[in-house]
């Protein structure tokens, strides 16, 4: 219980900074946003909605090549219904939710667990190295340069083995059961690949938010430095306050400081929007294949291995 509470007080903590600053700066953060194109929100939530797929397709790849290879749809219905749970306070209900509507789905509880962990320290590694190769001239991102170091064992901890280890070992204190086989390496590459891809079509909503067509690599690198600073603070909610507070630090020096707190709100607003627009479009697909979960799960919710990673619902070789 106090645990919880402390989480609630930092993140309204946090959110107070991001208040404070606004009130100060109003004048000049109205004017920024009074001058957004009237596409750029628009193209902005589009970008982000489009950066979710990549991060799905990520995702999935890697459920599958646990042994739980599952339809896009419901994939999906799993991942961002599930992902809601961040925005409460506490670290486990995202987990929780995910893992729960994956076992509805026949995916057994810790290979959805592994999936979110794995997929987690690959889209931190792939962010860090995104800023570090567009920011390198930034004063904050030089200034945070210890984050760059976890940038190495991360590609370590992706190595099949290693990563095989560090998932059981977690597992372990989960009190859940072992993994079955190892992570093949072509679903890791291909996870990397998708939310390489996935950070750079993120990067077109800054951009669009920021107005300057110069600023496409700043911007990109600003909100991956801003997402992982977020993530590494686990103990705010969604990173609420933390993230948009990087954010301001990368902006300010490049566009003024009203200009980055009108991008940094607006991002988490497109952010929030997507987020419920994904959830609740996933959910209505997903359900039309939710009849398909009885059967999968009989098959392989139990633990076995009778369904390779190439095999979909049917036992037929995926396309």
């Amino acid at each position: 219980m106090l645990r919880r509470l402390l989480r609630i007080v930092l993140a309204l903590v946090a959110l107070g900074f991001l208040g404070y600053g606004l009130a100060r700066n109003w004048d000049e953060t109205t004017t920024a946003v009074a001058r957004l194109s009237p596409w750029a929100l628009p193209g902005a939530f589009a970008a982000v909605l489009a950066g979710q797929f990549c991060s799905l397709l990520a995702w999935r790849r890697v459920l599958a090549g646990l042994g739980s290879p599952l339809p896009l749809r419901v994939a999906g219905r799993i991942m961002f219904v599930g992902q809601l749970g961040k925005y409460i306070p506490g670290s486990v209900w995202a987990y929780a939710a995910t893992m729960e509507l994956g076992r509805d789905h026949g995916s057994p509880p810790r290979r959805t667990f592994a999936c979110i962990s794995l997929s987690l320290v690959v889209n931190l590694g792939v962010a860090l190295s995104v800023a570090a190769a567009t920011l390198a001239t930034q004063q904050a991102v030089r200034q945070a340069w210890y984050l760059l170091l976890l940038v190495p064992v991360i590609i370590v901890c992706l190595h099949p083995k290693v990563l095989t280890w560090g998932l059981n070992l977690a597992l372990r204190l989960a009190r859940r059961e072992p993994l079955e086989s190892v992570l093949p390496g072509r679903a890791v590459v291909a996870a990397v690949g998708w939310t390489a891809l996935g950070w750079f079509v993120f990067g077109l909503h800054t951009w669009l938010l920021v107005g300057r067509w110069d600023l496409y690599l700043v911007a990109t690198g600003a909100y991956a430095f801003a997402w992982a600073t977020g993530l590494l603070a686990f103990f705010v909610p969604a990173g609420v306050g933390v993230r948009e507070g990087a954010m301001v630090l990368v902006f300010t020096p490049v566009v003024g400081t009203g200009a980055a707190l009108a991008v940094a709100v607006a991002s988490r607003l497109v952010f929030t929007l997507a987020d419920v627009t994904a959830a609740g479009v996933a959910f209505l697909l997903g359900r039309q294949s939710a009849r398909s979960a009885e059967v999968y799960a009989d098959q392989n919710g139990s633990g076995s291995t009778a369904l390779t990673p190439d095999r979909n619902l049917s036992g037929s070789p995926e396309a």
